[in-house]
């Protein structure tokens, strides 16, 4: 599967929370062939399961990564002009004159919009607007507006992935379609091979609003243990360099309290044996991924996590390197295949 295209199809495609049908019906086309049952819980996500060559009954690793984006939701119609409210961690300073696909009847062009700076106090000019400043306009007069826009109506971004130099891509949704990417090519490279235990690829929904699809898919699955994907800050200006990683020089695994100490050296030395480079990701409380629920669904599932390097977290120009990406699937991949029969993460004291 050639990662680029898997990319650019991922990040243009909608899936607000709540609203993540058009993405999901993307992700079940790309893994029905490579899975052996595909189904859909019922908060949304989506679920594909390979079945191990083991003896029944088989322990289960479950990989996991959230489908949905942030976005914007339609508040009030006010004379032609959408008023609007963030869906998750949407960031008011990136909006001016941004486009917009608004969900409606029918999906809508159009662009979010502010006074000109003409017009606004000296005052205010260099300050960040409040959201009841903030509009998106699509064209059309109040009356057909109405016909075709609902108050609660769904607003994604609307933005082509941009193919950058040195083998970097920018676009919307990366966060954290990138890591739904991982799952696929990881699922491929596992339709050439037999592992023993049984593996759930879960593509969840409503992270960005609570890791909800996580709570639910991990209960509804009660994996032996679990593997979330997501993404981490990749170095930039203005990021502290302890708290981002370069961009195609390898994947992050996750240390700390959110994760048994046996799949983090797990990971560790599969990556280690395969040549993988990778970076240690010190999270020290709260990782804020699926993995924070995953970890204490039923009686505790030991879980680890790996994180894809991004910049600009949370803006229409998210940018990751397709190295990265890859190496991320190759390494769930071979850590799913190596795992024995009878690997049961411990601690110290059992």
């Amino acid at each position: 599967m050639e990662t680029l295209q898997l990319l650019k199809q991922l990040s243009e495609a909608p899936g607000l929370p709540g609203h993540e049908e058009p993405v999901r019906a993307l992700v079940r086309t790309l893994w029905t062939p490579l899975v052996d049952e595909i189904h859909i819980d019922g908060l949304g996500s989506l679920l594909g399961r390979r079945r191990g060559s083991g003896p029944e009954p088989r322990p289960t690793l479950m990989f996991a990564a959230h489908m949905d984006e942030i976005g914007l939701r339609v508040v009030a119609i006010e004379r032609g002009f959408l008023r609007v409210a963030r869906v998750g961690g949407t960031d008011r300073r990136i909006l001016p004159g941004t486009e917009v696909l608004v969900h409606g009847e029918r999906d809508l062009p159009g662009v979010v919009g502010m006074r000109p700076p003409h017009v606004v106090p000296p005052d205010r000019r260099d300050k960040t607007l409040p959201w009841e400043e903030l509009f998106v306009d699509v064209g059309l007069p109040e009356e057909e507006l109405k016909a075709v826009v609902r108050v609660g109506d769904p607003i994604s971004f609307r933005r082509e992935a941009v193919e950058l130099k040195n083998g970097l891509l920018a676009g919307k949704a990366l966060d954290n379609r990138v890591s739904v990417a991982v799952l696929t090519l990881a699922l491929e490279h596992l339709s050439r091979t037999s592992p023993t235990w049984d593996v759930v690829a879960v593509a969840t929904v409503q992270e960005e609003v609570g890791l909800y699809g996580a709570t639910t898919a991990a209960y509804g699955v009660a994996p032996d243990i679990a593997v979330a994907v997501d993404v981490t800050f990749g170095r930039q200006a203005g990021v502290p360099n302890h708290r981002a990683f370069p961009l195609g020089e390898g994947i992050a695994i996750g240390v700390g309290p959110n994760f048994h100490p046996a799949m983090v050296e797990r990971l560790k030395r599969t990556a280690e044996a395969n040549e993988i480079p990778y970076h240690i990701d010190p999270i020290p409380g709260r990782s804020g991924t699926d993995a924070w629920a995953i970890q204490v669904s039923r009686e505790g599932v030991p879980t680890g996590l790996v994180s894809v390097p991004l910049r600009y977290m949370h803006q229409p120009v998210e940018t990751v390197s397709l190295k990265d990406v890859e190496r991320a699937g190759r390494l769930l991949a071979l850590f799913a295949a190596g795992l024995e029969a009878d690997f049961r993460p411990r601690w110290e004291d059992e």
